[in-house]
């Protein structure tokens, strides 16, 4: 389905994920035309995509790095400093690529990440390493 998801994502990064659904290459036109996309399944085809419009001679639009758009099927929503909620909506957002390092999402990922019993630092259940 790369290239079919709507172009409008979810906002905030919800520190989990599930899937990546694609990659993409947003480009703003200089001349103040709509922003578009490249959809790629590839991180390493729309890095390719990316350098390639920023080399093209005639580079008509400022061209980004590109992002992953994941599909979280619960994330954790932080509505203030510390303070965690579990949300079970199903949600697109896109993420820095970086951010895939962090390990998917288990069934356990979130109730631990919450337990009273969490290490002092949660992010190392996030990261793997609790």
């Amino acid at each position: 389905m790369v290239g079919e998801y709507p172009a409008v994502a979810g906002a905030g990064g919800g520190y989990v994920w599930d899937e990546v659904l694609e990659y993409r290459v947003w480009c703003h036109p200089k001349d103040g035309g709509d922003d578009f996309y490249y959809a790629y399944a590839t991180y390493e085809e729309a890095l390719d995509k990316a350098e390639l419009l920023r080399d093209a001679e005639e580079n008509l639009a400022k061209v980004e790095d590109p992002l992953a758009l994941i599909l979280q099927r619960e994330h954790i929503n932080e509505p203030s400093a510390g303070e965690y909620e579990h949300v079970t909506t199903e949600r697109n957002t896109e993420w820095p690529p970086e951010f895939l390092s962090r390990p998917r999402r288990t069934e356990r990922t979130i109730p631990d990440f919450l337990s009273p019993n969490a290490p002092p630092n949660r992010l190392d259940i996030l990261r793997g390493s609790a």
